[in-house]
């Protein structure tokens, strides 16, 4: 045990840990969510609950890395394809059973009248929360329902409103990524009277192309459709949506994060951008249930190291740093050092900068001025001109041995400086708010080294 608390609270949903199943094929029936539970999760969001559907086979498909498989996971399956009836009878058993495990049942139809029934009916079972699927990108969002209602604002707000009429707990609304701004629908979430919003669902994508049977994957007899791309490459779309959400002035709901976490590391993130609770669905898929042994101690055990007891000590924690591009400090400066002790000569620092960057990093027979003379010339190891470094830090993204390279802080006695704070400063200094052409700033922009 750590003297940590993991318990997490959203929306008025309760559960002992913060690492909750989502809505997909690991919470399809009450066997699967009854095992999750005996490993430890602490909630799980139940395979979304609709009218009848037909699945089509095969239904994943996957991009995969030399180093790693399912690093982006795509799926064209819908929502529940087995009877309401047994789904009913299987989520009464596992609340009955895990009454303190925040069990939500998902939710998607098309008129007041079924959403009426169905929330009725999900509370009757004993779901701790509804989450309304306003999310999935192909199947359904053709029949006008998931990512057809997101992408508008007004049918989110109407629905939603009707949800929390009919529903007598929380209810969040599990937004859609394919839209050009988050906030708008998150906003009209809110404006219906949700508890919380989730995100994000899966993106619309095509995996590839079968280029012998020219058919997009996965191939479904002659032919195939979009997917929803989600996995642990969709980790930093998600992050944006959720920390955007969570720093705009105007949005004051809990937010459950999702998209691409498979590591306690993963979920510490989300949580510092300013979630309350994780969904998990692609990395249980690829590694199953027991890897919420390795959330819950990594979490606990790095929370007890950074002295944070609860997870309020941490939600939110990264938000207020997450600014505007023009808010940033313009006057921080780094620049690349190559340990050469670490350094394996293999160059691939030398070509990026070269080809990919700004040509700062020179070879050992370099006719510089700056060149350091401790390198031999017969040595493949590169080096960098400092005065020439933008700490653009390419090199250090493609050196493949840690710490090779390291970005090193310049202290330049400037101090901070953003660009909202220059475009402040030429106003005064033209003494006029109205000179707001490019040419009536150049010179301005250049006395700052701007331009």
């Amino acid at each position: 045990m750590h003297p940590v608390d993991l318990s997490c609270e959203l929306a008025g949903i309760r559960a002992p840990n913060p690492f909750w199943l989502a809505s997909a094929p690991p919470t399809n029936t009450a066997t699967q969510v009854l095992r999750a539970y005996e490993w430890g999760w602490g909630g799980a969001v139940w395979k979304t609950l609709g009218k009848p559907v037909r699945n089509v086979q095969p239904r994943f498909t996957a991009m995969h890395t030399a180093a790693e498989r399912m690093v982006g996971f795509s799926n064209i399956e819908l929502i529940t394809d087995r009877p309401l009836e047994d789904n009913y009878r299987e989520i009464a058993a596992v609340t009955a059973r895990y009454p303190d495990r925040a069990t939500i049942v998902s939710l998607m139809f098309e008129t007041e009248d079924e959403w009426k029934e169905h929330i009725e009916r999900s509370v009757a079972v004993g779901a701790q929360g509804l989450e309304l699927n306003f999310g999935c990108p192909h199947g359904m969002c053709e029949r006008g329902m998931g990512s057809a209602v997101g992408q508008e604002p007004a049918l989110v707000e109407t629905i939603t409103r009707w949800a929390v009429r009919y529903a007598g707990v929380p209810v969040l609304v599990k937004l859609t990524p394919n839209v050009t701004d988050i906030i708008p629908p998150a906003l009209a979430a809110q404006r219906g009277g949700a508890h919380g919003v989730s995100l994000i669902n899966t993106i619309k994508s095509v995996m590839g192309v079968d280029l012998d049977r020219m058919v997009p994957l996965p191939v479904v007899g002659d032919a195939s459709t979009n997917g929803g791309y989600c996995g642990p490459a969709v980790k930093p779309i998600a992050l944006h949506m959720v920390g955007a959400l969570a720093r705009h002035p105007e949005f004051r709901l809990p937010i459950s994060g999702m998209g691409g976490i498979g590591t306690w590391r993963d979920a510490a993130e989300f949580l510092a951008l300013g979630a309350r609770s994780v969904q998990i669905c692609t990395a249980v898929m690829h590694h199953g249930y027991r890897i919420i042994h390795d959330l819950t101690e990594g979490l606990g055990h790095w929370m007890e190291e950074k002295n944070y007891r609860t997870l309020d000590d941490l939600i939110g924690r990264a938000v207020p740093n997450f600014r505007s591009w023009e808010d940033l400090d313009l006057n921080h400066r780094v620049v690349a050092r190559i340990q050469t002790d670490k350094c394996i000569g293999c160059q691939l620092c030398y070509v990026a900068c070269l080809d990919g960057s700004h040509q700062c990093i020179y070879l050992p027979d370099a006719e510089h001025p700056d060149a350091p003379i401790r390198l031999a010339t017969e040595s493949r190891m590169p080096w960098v001109a400092e005065n020439e470094c933008t700490g653009c830090q390419l090199c250090h993204l493609v050196c493949p041995v840690e710490g090779a390279i390291k970005m090193v802080p310049l202290h330049t006695g400037q101090p901070r400086q953003s660009w909202r704070e220059l475009q402040a400063l030429a106003v005064t200094e033209s003494g006029t708010s109205n000179d707001s052409t490019l040419e009536g700033r150049q010179g301005f922009w250049q006395t700052q080294g701007i331009g």
